[in-house]
């Protein structure tokens, strides 16, 4: 398969430090519907999760209800970087100890899917759960160690031989 057969997924989780809700997470909250807005404009921009509120904040991850997820999917990780460091977005990143608390384990992790496919949440927490165990792969991988899409593994349920993950 050629790497314009793949896009990227990425998904980064926090531990939010006050309910939504709280002054603590005020500025955080109202930025959350103009930098989705940045996102969904984005050169590469492919998808994002989203609950009928527009943003994610609902969806459960892990279990956790101090957990929230973000999710989404871009043409490939040029793409993704360009967004992440630039506008509203940076500014966000720079503020996140304000909100969120530092966890040690990885909160965050790559993988290429087939163009066109959607993941779910239960396949973002299996890839940070394989990325945790394993440290970067194919499978789960991160900016600073990341693969090309020739390396995507298929989508089958399972991980392939030689990468399990025992969750």
């Amino acid at each position: 398969m050629t790497a314009a057969a793949f896009e990227l997924a990425q998904v980064n989780i926090g531990r939010l430090k006050a309910p939504l809700d709280s002054p603590q997470l005020k500025d955080f909250v109202d930025a959350l519907d103009p930098v989705n807005a940045d996102a969904d404009a984005a050169e590469g921009f492919v998808w994002r999760l989203q609950d009928d509120s527009g943003d994610a904040t609902e969806v459960p991850v892990f279990g956790d209800s101090w957990l929230i997820i973000n999710m989404s999917v871009w043409r490939d990780t040029d793409a993704l970087t360009a967004y992440m460091y630039q506008g509203r977005h940076r500014e966000m990143l720079a503020r996140r100890r304000e909100w969120f608390e530092r966890i040690q384990e990885a909160m965050v992790t790559l993988w290429w899917v087939p163009a066109g496919h959607r993941p779910t949440v239960a396949e973002a927490e299996s890839r940070l759960l394989h990325l945790r165990t394993h440290g970067p792969t194919p499978y789960a991988f991160t900016l600073r160690t990341s693969y090309p899409p020739q390396g995507a593994t298929p989508l089958l349920g399972e991980v392939p031989e030689g990468l399990g993950c025992s969750v």
